[in-house]
């Protein structure tokens, strides 16, 4: 199956308020090109970390080399590894400044494509977790720093997928228990 018009997603929708970036990203496509593979998925859960007053968020303690990338130009990735094995991929937002970023929590409808995107094919894989996620579409530090667009091999984009807002759903981001008061703020968002 061949996708419907697609349009690109520029540093314009990520240069928004964290939380709401985070909900309008529900829906729209993960691609990642990797040799000659597309690969093409739904993002269908996300976490919002936003500003240094925000004790989960990474730049809670300012600016290090880890978290530079996060008070750079909103569009820009920002991937750490965890645990020494698992990737995580988060999307700058916010003005260039104010520190802030998405971690893309799931995917979902991963298919791939190996005739440029003509036909997609389904991959029965689990993407349902962060680490599983990066996993399946081979994404690393390598792509840390980089923007969010197709010359870079990975880029979100908007192909009309209707979500309602009763679909979309809150509650607490997870693995935060150091985070005091603030692991109760409801800046998970999924479908």
């Amino acid at each position: 199956m061949k996708p419907k018009k697609s349009i690109i997603l520029t540093a314009d929708f990520f240069n928004n308020e964290t939380h709401e970036v985070a909900k309008k990203l529900l829906g729209k496509v993960l691609y990642r090109r990797e040799g000659n593979k597309l690969y093409r998925s739904i993002i269908s859960e996300t976490e919002a970390y936003h500003s240094m007053q925000d004790l989960a968020c990474h730049c809670s303690k300012g600016i290090t080399p880890r978290t530079k990338i996060m008070f750079d130009q909103p569009g820009h990735i920002y991937v750490y590894l965890i645990y020494g094995m698992y990737h995580m991929l988060n999307f700058v937002t916010m003005p260039k400044g104010f520190p802030a970023a998405i971690l893309v929590r799931g995917i979902k409808d991963l298919t791939y494509s190996d005739d440029n995107g003509q036909t997609f094919k389904p991959l029965n894989v689990l993407t349902n977790g962060p680490g599983k996620l990066t996993k399946q579409l081979k994404i690393d530090k390598s792509f840390n720093g980089l923007e969010v667009k197709p010359e870079n091999n990975l880029w979100v984009a908007d192909e009309n997928i209707k979500i309602a807002g009763s679909e979309i759903k809150s509650g607490p981001r997870i693995g935060i228990a150091y985070a005091k008061e603030w692991v109760y703020k409801p800046w998970r968002f999924w479908l």
